[in-house]
């Protein structure tokens, strides 16, 4: 194939929603046939290899789908050379018996074939550190006894270095016109003795790949393979057929999931690198992140693709934006909303959660709970999904009733330039579109007295206040906005000030955080508002926000608030960097949870989703592409499950990033509340959302009504709305 034709197939699969360009090629065809030769010639290659290389090269940067490359029995050098252009390699060890290279059994004549050769190639990739595959090719004359050594071997090479990201038990099958198309093929009780025998071998941790479109008995052998401790069907396309194995078709992936459902598992699509290669927090397990294990320019096209346990989105949304479907030949959405591939209607079963699921809802309800709990709701899929959904609503329900909230407020965002380096803000960094970003820019006071002035007449009760680190402000500044808030509309309640600007004015001014905070509320500060929390991990903000405050001293701030008399919300930034996922939102939660069981202060909390299309460290290639839809609804569902019990009762969805249509669907979620009508928002309009302008009170109850609850006008403290302030809104 020319490059363009290899693009051509490519591009098939990213409109199809693959993710992954599997290159296959053979040992080397260059040294025996002169028609590879004369095709490499023309192709302006000195080997296949470079040829491969060249395709990866090209698939990469014009399709975004990652490259897999099985090329044979490899040098260093190339390895190399393919480690730069691919998220993964393979090679199959096939076989370590030295009797099938003899004559006429399978491997009689290849040298390619031997099995210290294959396992040097494989114990090399280790050593460069390549995300690797192999395994086993069986039924081709060997022994049960050869198979366990065959496992044995690979994971000793795997004891070694780690490499091995899946195991695949091939069966093998007689092809007409080879020598071998008389040979019988292996049976169902072979494949699945040395699936079993790869398990115990492996451990529980190894994936374990059987290729479903070679199974005997299709349905029942699946189901056998699966009880015999697979757990991974291989790469099954929607474009090609496998050039392997032409006469055996990939099943429909609805039959597979169906099949999985029956066996109390989720079918979810992968990348071809696994999610250990690229995990970067500190579970176990955590062999180094994709720094580590992939090219950076590779690693950048990784994440595009990545959920965040690194596992395949399966879908085109991202928050921020509405997604366009009839601009593709087809919706990339492989997974439902719950991120499991769909039955198809396939199952007729009772839809329940997972024992571990299910127990780790009731311990988080019965306040009885551990991290792991919290982090096993948060990673839900398929019908444990709709069980942690479910509980949150129903919570919901008990604690909120139909009753769905917002508030009539305006923002100002009294500057966006900003002396920090938060490789995530768009507002105030980075080479954003000007009618994103827009030019540097500090309002004076007389235009926070009108814009404040102007929020009261439209019937606003709320103004809320943030801005960047501006390099000459000082304590001075911040008790000036609130003051000229209050010219504009004395009776207004001025919500204001992130933790890190009462930081960094009480540090201006030389006062304890708490002395500052008096001080403001004096001038009129009525509340804070959580932000500047993105996550409270640590290991995450020395990525996202080097130079801000820490996770303790953000909860410092916080508490000091509470002390004083200062309610706050409370939010969490999700979905962007290698070490953000599911165990640092546990931890985010638990921080959370523990400082409002010690002082009662938060008012609500508001997951905000990371919006990636302008955002610095998207554009260089260091973030995902905010979090999935089912990890944003997740978030709220779990976020009421922990915090509602010790009284955070109220659970926002953001439409600034969701979008109103989104947005409503967190209502059966367990949200409560839609935010405010805002007016004006320009911080996730800097990070490239389409979303952020006023929405009227109208067109918000609207929104609430049509999900069918009641919609009702608040306070920024959760009281009805003054009954002269609401008809006035609009």
């Amino acid at each position: 194939m020319t490059i363009d034709e290899v693009l051509e197939v490519a591009r098939a699969g990213a409109r199809a929603g693959a993710t992954e360009c599997l290159l296959t090629f053979g040992d080397r065809p260059e040294a025996t046939r002169e028609a590879a030769r004369e095709a490499l010639r023309e192709l302006g290659c000195a080997s296949t290899v470079e040829y491969a290389v060249r395709a990866c090269e090209a698939v990469l940067r014009e399709t975004g789908l990652l490259p897999h490359v099985n090329a044979g029995v490899l040098t260093r050098e190339e390895l190399r050379a393919l480690r730069r252009v691919s998220a993964s390699q393979g090679l199959m060890l096939e076989t370590t018996s030295e009797r099938l290279l003899e004559p006429g059994e399978a491997h009689a004549g290849c040298e390619t074939k031997r099995p210290k050769t294959r396992l040097r190639c494989i114990e090399i990739a280790g050593e460069e550190r390549i995300p690797f595959t192999s395994g086993l090719l069986i039924g081709i004359g060997e022994t049960r006894e050869e198979r366990v050594d065959a496992l044995l071997a690979l994971r000793d090479v795997h004891a070694r270095h780690g490499h091995l990201q899946e195991l695949i038990i091939q069966n093998f099958l007689a092809k007409p016109g080879t020598p071998m198309e008389n040979h019988p093929n292996p049976s169902l009780e072979e494949l699945t003795w040395t699936v079993s025998a790869a398990r115990e071998i492996f451990g529980a941790d190894m994936v374990i790949q059987a290729p479903p479109n070679l199974t005997p008995g299709q349905e029942e052998g699946w189901r056998a393979l699966l009880r015999a401790g697979a757990n991974d069907w291989g790469g099954i396309s929607p474009v090609t057929p496998d050039h392997v194995n032409a006469e055996a078709p990939w099943p429909h992936i609805e039959n597979l999931a169906a099949v999985c459902a029956e066996e109390g598992m989720a079918l979810v699509p992968r990348l071809c690198v696994h999610p250990k290669f690229l995990r970067m927090d500190d579970s176990e397990g955590n062999l180094g992140g994709a720094e580590v294990w992939l090219d950076a320019n590779v690693a950048s096209y990784v994440r595009k693709l990545a959920d965040g346990e690194f596992l395949a989105r399966g879908t085109a949304w991202s928050p921020g934006r509405p997604v366009d479907l009839t601009s593709i030949d087809r919706s990339l959405d492989i997974v439902g909303v719950n991120g499991a591939v769909p039955c198809g209607g396939k199952v007729e079963r009772e839809r329940r959660s997972s024992p571990a699921v299910s127990r780790a809802i009731a311990n988080i309800c019965e306040k009885s709970y551990d991290l792991d709990d919290i982090v096993m709701c948060l990673q839900a899929r398929g019908d444990d999904f709709d069980a942690v959904c479910k509980a949150a609503d129903d919570l919901r329900k008990e604690q909120c009733g139909e009753i769905v909230s917002f508030v009539s407020n305006r923002n100002i965002n009294y500057t966006n330039i900003c002396t920090l380096a938060c490789t995530f803000c768009s507002f105030s960094k980075g080479k954003a579109a000007e009618e994103l970003r827009g030019s540097p820019y500090l309002l004076d006071l007389d235009e926070v007295s009108r814009r404040t002035a102007e929020a009261w007449s439209k019937g606003a009760t709320e103004v809320c206040m943030q801005g960047g680190i501006h390099p000459s402000f000082t304590g001075e500044d911040y008790l000036a906005f609130i003051k000229a808030a209050k010219v504009g509309a004395p009776d207004i309640h001025v919500h204001a000030f992130s933790p890190l600007e009462v930081s960094h004015g009480a540090r201006t001014l030389g006062m304890s955080v708490r002395d500052y905070l008096r001080t403001l509320k004096d001038a009129g500060l009525g509340s804070l508002p959580g932000t500047a929390a993105e996550i409270l991990d640590d290991e995450v903000r020395k990525i996202l926000c080097p130079d801000k405050l820490n996770s303790s001293e953000w909860l410092e701030v916080v508490e000091d608030a509470h002390a004083v008399g200062v309610p706050t919300t409370s939010t969490i930034m999700f979905g962007h960097v290698d070490t953000d996922g599911p165990l640092a939102w546990a931890r985010h939660l638990a921080a959370i949870r523990d400082l409002h069981m010690k002082t009662g202060g938060f008012s609500e909390f508001v997951p905000l989703p990371f919006v990636h299309f302008e955002a610095p460290t998207y554009r260089v290639g260091a973030s995902r592409k905010g979090p999935t839809l089912r990890e944003c609804i997740l978030m709220h569902a779990v976020a009421r499950l922990v915090l509602g019990p010790i009284g955070i009762t109220n659970i926002q969805a953001s439409w600034v990033k969701m979008g109103p249509e989104f947005a409503a669907h967190l209502l059966h979620a367990g949200c409560n509340d839609m935010g405010g009508t805002l007016m004006n928002e320009s911080i996730t309009r800097a990070a490239g959302a389409q979303f952020g302008q006023e929405i009227a009170a109208a067109a918000m109850r609207r929104i609430i009504e049509n999900a069918g609850r009641i919609s009702r006008q608040r306070t920024t403290l959760y009281a009805d709305a003054p009954s002269d302030r609401v008809p006035i809104s609009r």
